[in-house]
């Protein structure tokens, strides 16, 4: 059943935010203490620059996925390009100290007039878990999918 209730009334209206410099470990700290699952990331002037999710952070204790590589002949090896290239972003990510190095750069998002429908659209469709509302690139707000579920389970 679509909904055309506005997004701003599931929303976090009270966000927290994280500096592009802060440490990993203040961040993990901060997520950890208010129980959040992802933080928006905000420049100096308060516009939004990245989504630090808690994933972002695992990286630092994870095994990196070695690179696919292929023995065609004796000494001749292929390197499937697609894995090397994450492999040296997580390689990036496992060195980093700060969230500007493993924050999402390219994440989904929403403006205030955005709908309930659009949001549980996006999430789904793309696999999201945390869609920060934004207008005039200032963070206004954050819908998490437990926002969602609590939506649903008051309108049936």
């Amino acid at each position: 059943m679509p909904s055309s209730t506005p997004v701003t009334e599931v929303m976090t209206k009270d966000v927290v935010t994280l500096a592009p410099e802060t440490s990993l470990a203040a961040a993990a700290d901060l997520l950890s203490e208010k129980g959040f699952g992802a933080a928006p990331v905000v420049d100096a002037d308060g516009r939004i620059v990245g989504l630090l999710r808690d994933e972002d952070l695992l990286i630092s204790e994870a095994r990196l996925h070695l690179p696919t590589t292929f023995a065609i002949l004796p000494g001749i090896e292929f390197t499937m390009p697609g894995s090397l290239r994450k492999y040296d972003e997580e390689l990036k990510k496992a060195a980093s100290s700060t969230i500007a190095d493993v924050m999402e750069k390219n994440f989904k998002h929403v403006g205030s007039d955005a709908t309930v429908e659009d949001v549980a659209t996006m999430m789904h469709e793309h696999d999201v878990t945390h869609v920060p509302v934004v207008d005039n690139e200032k963070v206004v707000g954050i819908v998490a999918r437990g926002d969602i579920v609590r939506y649903l389970a008051t309108t049936t």
